[in-house]
């Protein structure tokens, strides 16, 4: 089992065809095969979190993606909110959450409160 790290393109590449073959016959847990599966498996991981780095959604993202998982309307949105014009500025970015719509928002609907705060410059 020879595993180096990744650091460019190349070794990227020579890892995804080294994995590769695992994908059709999973190794068997325990064996070196599936040590060598892992291992790879947190390298690649590694290389595309720092090289392809995926931003959180927005505050008003989460907000819709939960909406349509869950069926909800922005008539329930409203309810929760207090009003259908809050809802409204909420969702068109014209109004930030406060700290008592993120508690709601999370406790109700279930969205992860950090999910709900807007972070300022987060590339700073």
């Amino acid at each position: 089992m020879k595993i180096k790290p990744i650091r460019t393109e190349a070794d990227y590449d020579a890892a995804l065809r080294a994995i590769e073959k695992y994908f059709d016959l999973p190794p068997r847990k325990g064996t070196p095969d599936a040590d060598h599966f892992d291992v790879l498996a947190t390298l690649i991981e590694a290389y595309e979190r720092k090289r392809w780095p995926i931003d959180p959604p927005s505050p008003v993202d989460a907000i819709l993606y939960r909406m349509e998982t869950a069926g909800y309307t922005q008539r329930d949105l409203a309810r929760l909110l207090g009003s259908r014009s809050r809802a409204s500025e909420v969702l068109s970015h014209k109004r930030p959450l406060t700290l008592a719509m993120i508690r709601k928002l999370s406790r109700e609907w279930n969205i992860p409160a950090d999910c709900l705060i807007e972070i300022e410059n987060q590339a700073a």
